[in-house]
C-alpha cells in the first residue's frame, strides 16, 4: 500500500497486485474525498483503466488543481463513508 497522491481535497492510495485475490489482480486504488468524508475502492480491470488514465494525466505534468478535477470525476461513485482505523 502506497500513498501516491495527497492534496487538501483528495488522497489516493495504491494497492499492489495480489494474484490470490481477484479484485487485486491488477492492483487497486482507494480514492478519498476529504471534504465529503467518502471513499471509493477501484479494483480489478477498473484499476487497470484508472492507472492508464492517471499515466496519461501525469504525462501532461498537471497542476494539483487539474489532478483534483480529474479525481472529482469519481465523486458520484463514492458511497463509502471514510472511517478511522
Amino acid at each position: 500500500m502506497h500513498l501516491i497522491y495527497n492534496s487538501e481535497a483528495y488522497s489516493v492510495v495504491e494497492f499492489g497486485v495480489d494474484n490470490e485475490r481477484a479484485v487485486l489482480q491488477f492492483g487497486g486504488f482507494d480514492i478519498m474525498d476529504k471534504s465529503g468524508q467518502r471513499e471509493l475502492f477501484i479494483g480489478g480491470s477498473h484499476a487497470e483503466q484508472f492507472r492508464h488514465h492517471v499515466q496519461e494525466l501525469i504525462a501532461g505534468e498537471p497542476s494539483i488543481e487539474e489532478i483534483d478535477l480529474f479525481l472529482a470525476e469519481y465523486d458520484e461513485f463514492m458511497q463509502q463513508r471514510m472511517t478511522m482505523h
